[in-house]
């Protein structure tokens, strides 16, 4: 509880003539930086202030409270949920499609696949907590379907968000299945496509919609009201698309 007024607090110092303060995503995180600096480029008065963590528990932190404006989400669910509590001025809307890749900082054969997990010498594996992050979710039924959940669960090392996995993928883990939006950011860059890492099969699991919401805590400004906006531009479109999501 100490833990969530600190941020609440934190996030309060942000709210000032002209600050939006966006709670995305980790998945997200890096790309809307990117976004941000467009928008305040051909927006000089405003500035946008980007909390990033798992898409539940920053559902959470809005259900208590916290003064975030605009809500960006790795999937439907989460903005669903507050539109029907009443804590969203705005119907979801998808922002993008998020797609899941195979990553490992070893080289290694990837042709194989999802199959290339079932490697005894890969004995922790990274994925994000299905309980907290859409990309867990998509990352079980990934494996599921291609019939490797049960035997390779044991293995598994959980983050709480996609970025923490994919942390995890760096150091602790062997091997991981995390955003492929990830692997278009600096810390990911020396590491190769067929090298290090491939796109899974989008036919195994459903590419992820991701949702947006502006919240009621944003109805009334106009700079946030622009930001939501701008979300659903040809120009911000082309920006995540650099960053490994699919248009909507």
């Amino acid at each position: 509880m100490l833990r969530l007024w600190m941020l609440l607090g934190l996030a309060a110092a942000f709210l000032h003539a002209g600050s939006v303060t966006v709670a995305a995503a980790a998945n997200v995180g890096d790309a809307l930086k990117e976004l941000a600096r467009e928008f305040e480029r051909t927006h000089p008065e405003a500035r946008i202030r980007v909390i990033v963590g798992s898409s539940g528990k920053l559902t959470a932190q809005i259900h208590h409270g916290a003064p975030y404006q605009i809500f960006l989400s790795a999937d439907m669910g989460y903005p669903e949920a507050l539109r029907r509590s009443g804590e969203a001025a705005t119907e979801p809307r998808i922002y993008a499609r998020g797609l899941l890749a195979l990553f490992s900082r070893q080289k290694r054969d990837l042709t194989k696949g999802l199959a290339l997990l079932k490697d005894p010498r890969i004995r922790r594996i990274a994925v994000a907590n299905p309980r907290t992050a859409p990309y867990g979710r998509a990352a079980a039924a990934a494996l599921k379907n291609a019939g490797l959940l049960k035997e390779l669960r044991p293995r598994f090392v959980y983050g709480e968000s996609v970025s923490q996995t994919a942390a995890y993928a760096l150091g602790a883990a062997d091997a991981g299945l995390i955003a492929l939006s990830t692997l278009h950011t600096p810390r990911f860059a020396s590491f190769k496509k067929n090298e290090h890492w491939i796109v899974v099969d989008p036919q195994l699991y459903r590419p992820i919609d991701q949702g947006a919401v502006l919240l009621k805590k944003g109805e009334s400004e106009p700079e946030a009201r622009a930001f939501y906006r701008f979300l659903f531009t040809p120009r911000s479109g082309e920006i995540l698309r650099r960053y490994g999501y699919r248009a909507p």
